[in-house]
């Protein structure tokens, strides 16, 4: 058999197997360097793996290229654990007459286990950013989070923001739930992140016009950034609801006329949270504390 690893392109990185397997597999052009997407070579496991995001099993005349009907080929993509993100495929293949059934779970068990050392690793990193700190924690007196640059919290102090909060960005002033605005400062391998000097106020201007605007400001800081038409509505919603704040129900009726979208309504809401960090709050769906937000109607 051969061992295949590719990046989330197709592009075949790195390889193993018995040198007879890799003639046959050299024949078919299948060595690192080439690309191995479907626009490329048509149906094959690392291509419609990475078009279905999910395992792929493929044996003889499944695969598109008279040239691979001798082959079989079990593919699996690795995903980011922290992200999602797809990272590319784990993928054997093999003289079709050699399949074995346990292939399939051998390669999925693979791809589990890079998840796993990626997940190791991150953590590790944050245990690193968290001692890092601890100098600057001592003498902290009050909340405060300790983030890396992806905004996963290494540490938190009189507070509780969950495991991820907004990536901070220099310069940029970011709500946290339960500290409200905040600047935050740059450390090693990550940021501090605690609240603003005491009564300062994050400030929005939304822009409602062709192409929405949002503008925020917490004192001399701030920055600027066009939303979708979408997320202007719901913004402007959750303006006029108060601190009251809206269900996923409400949202789904005063966007859609009715309460059968909440899946679309959680899921333009948590877009909205990835963009623009936890200027809105949840249960109900609400805009943070500490937030002035100013509606401007234009063309």
């Amino acid at each position: 058999m051969l061992l295949v690893v590719t990046d989330a392109d197709g592009i075949i990185l790195w390889r193993a197997g018995a040198a007879a397997v890799r003639r046959h597999a050299d024949d078919l052009g299948f060595t690192e360097g080439a690309d191995w997407a479907e626009t490329k070579v048509g149906t094959n496991a690392i291509g419609t793996a990475l078009a279905e995001a999910a395992p792929v099993e493929l044996l003889a005349g499944e695969h598109f290229e008279q040239g691979q009907h001798p082959w079989y080929c079990s593919a699996s993509p690795v995903h980011d654990p922290r992200t999602g993100e797809l990272l590319g495929i784990i993928d054997v293949s093999g003289p079709a007459l050699t399949l074995h059934p346990a292939i399939c779970a051998l390669v999925e068990t693979g791809c589990r286990l890079a998840e796993a050392e990626i997940w190791r690793s991150h953590q590790q990193r944050l245990d690193a950013l968290r001692q890092t700190a601890e100098p600057l924690l001592a003498g902290n007196q009050g909340p405060a989070l300790v983030v890396d640059d992806h905004g996963w919290v290494a540490h938190g102090s009189g507070v509780a923001a969950g495991k991820r909060i907004a990536a901070p960005r220099p310069g940029q002033a970011i709500a946290v739930p339960g500290l409200g605005a905040c600047l935050p400062e740059r450390l090693a391998g990550g940021w501090l992140v605690r609240p603003a000097e005491r009564g300062r106020t994050l400030r929005l201007d939304l822009e409602l016009s062709a192409t929405p605007l949002l503008r925020v400001r917490a004192g001399e800081t701030g920055w600027r950034r066009t939303i979708t038409r979408r997320h202007a509505e719901i913004l402007t919603l959750l303006h006029t609801a108060g601190p009251a704040g809206l269900t996923a129900e409400a949202l789904s009726r005063s966007l859609f006329g009715d309460a059968e979208h909440i899946v679309t309504v959680r899921a333009e809401v948590s877009r909205l949270r990835k963009l623009l960090g936890a200027i809105v709050t949840t249960r109900p769906y609400r805009l943070a504390e500490g937030l002035e937000l100013t509606v401007h109607y234009g063309g």
